[in-house]
């Protein structure tokens, strides 16, 4: 993990842990907000509404934001959100990913969607880990009668065992520059547009990097693409390895493929954790000593 923790971390991280779900006032500039949004105006316009009732069929969703918006790199890497993300998915996992990026349109008429926790997406035990965490950053003003986010306090980590759906929830309301940061255990799902407003935003989530992601991250951004991030975003969007020598390419950390020079063969390179460096080198040191290698050509 990368990002120190301070006391802010820990304060934002600890409301997290508590209640499921946090909301952090200010987070960014609204003129970033602003800023995103114009990039993303046309592809919301060209878009067709999604099919099927949980998507919303009065409803416009989109991915990819980093290859549509250069102004998207700074929310997927916002310092805060990245130190409180690895503060509650790092005891599960060596790196965290980026799982989505995704712009989120709700219109008019919307009814309210089902109450859901992401995590489900995996077959995973319910309470013995967090898997994911959400943020939902706001496009426009999020109201309770334009369908803001609603999340029910409470009901994530061992509580996520079981759906209540009578237990009372809360409307995430917010302006564009706030953030909504929610676990992957917490049961939430898009408030009904009862207005004549649309409400835009978008949701970028992170997950424990042994996963498969909700957004395939490779075709969203391949090669071509991904060479043009800095380093740590092209790692955060899946070229990088997760210790043990999970999702490598050709035995080698994929970032090797965002290099101008790509050998056409590759040699596997371990890639260990610290403990299972550590019990290798035990287990070689009691191994008799290999024959020298022969040199090439000889």
């Amino acid at each position: 993990m990368t990002h120190a923790k301070n006391d802010t971390t820990s304060a934002w991280s600890a409301r997290l842990k508590a209640d499921g779900y946090c909301i952090i006032p200010d987070a960014v500039p609204t003129r970033a907000v602003a800023a995103l949004e114009a990039d993303l105006a046309p592809v919301f316009a060209r878009t067709p509404f999604c099919q099927g009732g949980f998507y919303g069929e009065h409803t416009k969703r989109f991915g990819r934001l980093l290859a549509r918006s250069p102004h998207a790199a700074a929310f997927v890497q916002h310092p805060l959100i990245l130190a409180v993300v690895e503060e509650m998915l790092g005891p599960w996992c060596d790196t965290v990913q980026l799982n989505v990026a995704q712009a989120i349109e709700v219109h008019p008429g919307a009814p309210a969607q089902l109450p859901h926790r992401d995590q489900d997406m995996w077959r995973v035990p319910c309470g013995e880990a967090e898997y994911l965490v959400n943020v939902i950053w706001p496009f426009t003003e999020f109201r309770a009668d334009n369908g803001a986010t609603r999340v029910w306090p409470g009901s994530h980590g061992a509580h996520a065992a079981t759906v209540d759906e009578h237990a009372p929830s809360i409307a995430a309301e917010m302006q564009p520059g706030s953030a909504l940061v929610f676990l992957g255990s917490a049961l939430h799902g898009a408030g009904a547009n009862l207005s004549r407003d649309i409400r835009r935003g978008m949701v970028i989530g992170y997950s424990l990097g042994w996963l498969k992601p909700y957004e395939n991250q490779w075709l969203a951004y391949p090669p071509e693409i991904a060479r043009t991030f800095p380093p740590g975003l092209a790692a955060l969007a899946g070229y990088r390895q997760h210790r043990p020598n999970l999702g490598n390419y050709e035995g080698q950390c994929p970032s090797i493929l965002l290099g101008n020079d790509i050998p056409e063969h590759i040699g596997a390179v371990d890639a260990l954790r610290p403990d299972q460096q550590a019990m290798l080198a035990d287990y070689m040191r009691e191994q008799p000593r290999a024959a020298p290698r022969p040199e090439a050509g000889a």
